[in-house]
């Protein structure tokens, strides 16, 4: 598929432009419309705490829909687009767009953006719907409470009250530089993955430490920067599938969301068909459904060609002239036998990851075992605060989709829950739903809701809806954001049930 960005000619290119011209339409039925102005937002004021894409985008469906917002993001307004801010410029997407359309009206160009048309899209998004108005920079939220008619509140009552709570830190904060033995005496340079901007590395020999998303992005910048040798020291294993928008579609619609009987069928096939003659990489201690795989092909067409090596091992020590490795065979554990090797390098690459961003500015009742994040309704809904969605910082693993349509359902099914009382679920009920699914997973590997695929996601969804009648009105409203107007008055015919209860007070379950 072509890269290059502007309306594709459909001659040339059918399929890019056939993409293009269905985001259009997409866009136009089913992006709701910014407000022209605050007095259209008369709905209840939701706080939303990070302005990475989950943010910005959860924050465009509020207000498209006449909830207003607050934005409060830690960093300054170069902040605004979350872990992309962070990455190097040679980053792009590794899944198709198809599966990176975070809000109905992103309407990519091309089939893999990179970090600037990202950025682009997220800051435009951000800035049409009028959000840079709302958003609160340099601003650390130390905690959350309620006040006696549970609202909620930000650090202390002058920055507002809340009916609604999004937590939106995402899983990536600041980079993590682990420390490692022998560092000082390296005559080289030592660098995030993170932080390779500006780094000479043409005719060098560069070292990336880390096997995960960070190496491939580490090694795109080495391929793009015509390093003379890049080494990968990985200490295990992770699946890698090809960029392929079929097979990793087909991959992310096992619908048990956990390693089955029939998991061996896409194993075997990834090994034979895309690994092949470097089948030894492929791990043989964990399923594919188990952790994130890697969407990459050009990792393995680099291996191949020989303008990089992947090595399996433990790192013993920094030498000055590179890496000691303790180089282990397939099946071999984490710091199981093997043999010291040194790795030559100029430059070492610290690929270790971001740190994870704390919670732990939610009330401490959401954190009480067993129900827990990630063990929370429908993974971000603590069963204590149904007015609370922590949307895509409480994932942990999962195969399909990212930051796509699921971030404008959990939007829609708080703001469902805000103003329909009959749908807001009490938490005896969430904690059933998250034991079924406990159960339904109880062979699953890992925890049941530590990996998903998107095909499950869109299980939870449904079952969320289809479980309680009084939600039904809203399935539209929910799935596509469409027809709210109807529901709301069909809320008002239904207050007679409730005798006036639970309308006041937004964070208690009233569904039967």
């Amino acid at each position: 598929m072509s890269s290059k960005s502007g309306l594709q000619n459909p001659i040339l290119h059918p399929l890019l432009f056939i993409y293009q011209v269905l985001q259009y339409l997409i866009a136009k039925a089913l992006s709701p419309n910014p407000p022209r102005s605050n007095n259209e937002l008369d709905r209840p004021k939701i706080a939303i705490i990070g302005a990475g894409i989950t943010g910005i985008t959860s924050a465009a469906h509020c207000v498209g829909h006449g909830f207003d917002v607050v934005i409060f993001e830690r960093g300054t307004e170069d902040s605004v687009g979350g872990i992309w801010t962070k990455v190097n410029d040679t980053s792009g997407l590794q899944i198709h767009s198809v599966m990176y359309r975070f809000h109905p009206s992103v309407q990519w160009q091309r089939g893999y953006p990179d970090k600037s048309q990202i950025l682009n899209a997220v800051r435009d998004l951000w800035r049409r719907y009028g959000l840079q108005d709302k958003t609160r920079f340099n601003f650390k939220v130390d905690k959350t409470y309620q006040d006696d008619k549970g609202r909620w509140i930000i650090n202390n009552p002058s920055n507002g009250r809340f009916e609604g709570l999004i937590a939106a830190v995402g899983t990536c904060g600041a980079p993590k530089k682990p420390g490692m033995q022998g560092m000082e005496k390296f005559k080289g340079q030592i660098v995030h993955s993170s932080e390779l901007d500006g780094i000479q590395a043409k005719g060098k020999k560069m070292a990336i430490i880390g096997g995960g998303a960070s190496a491939v992005e580490a090694l795109e910048f080495a391929a793009a920067k015509g390093t003379a040798k890049t080494s990968i020291l990985s200490r295990s294993d992770k699946w890698i599938i090809p960029r392929n928008i079929f097979v990793d579609t087909l991959l992310s619609l096992n619908i048990f969301g956990q390693e089955t009987t029939l998991s061996f069928i896409p194993e075997f096939l990834l090994r034979k068909l895309f690994y092949r003659d470097l089948e030894f990489l492929a791990p043989s201690d964990k399923g594919l459904f188990m952790d994130t795989p890697m969407v990459n092909s050009d990792v393995m067409d680099k291996l191949r060609q020989g303008q990089a090596e992947w090595i399996r091992g433990d790192i013993v020590q920094f030498e000055e002239n590179g890496v000691t490795v303790n180089r282990r065979a397939k099946g071999v554990p984490k710091g199981g036998p093997g043999h010291e090797t040194l790795v030559e390098a100029d430059i070492v690459v610290l690929a270790t990851g971001f740190s994870r961003p704390s919670l732990s500015f939610l009330p401490d009742d959401v954190f009480e075992e067993p129900y827990d994040p990630p063990n929370w309704y429908l993974q971000t809904f603590p069963p204590q605060h149904p007015s609370v969605s922590a949307i895509n910082c409480t994932y942990v693993a999962a195969i399909g989709s990212v930051g796509n349509w699921h971030i404008g359902i959990y939007t829609r099914i708080l703001l469902m829950f805000l103003v329909d009382p009959l749908t807001r679920p009490r938490g005896f009920w969430m904690r059933r739903w998250i034991d079924m699914t406990k159960v339904l997973k109880m062979s699953s590997p890992t925890g049941a809701f530590d990996f998903f695929t998107y095909l499950e996601l869109v299980w939870w969804f449904v079952f969320c809806v289809a479980f309680n009648p009084f939600r039904w009105k809203w399935a539209l409203f929910v799935f596509f954001g469409v027809g709210m107007h109807l529901p709301e008055k069909i809320v008002g015919a239904e207050k007679w049930l409730l005798n006036g209860r639970g309308h006041d007070v937004r964070d208690k379950g009233e569904s039967l």
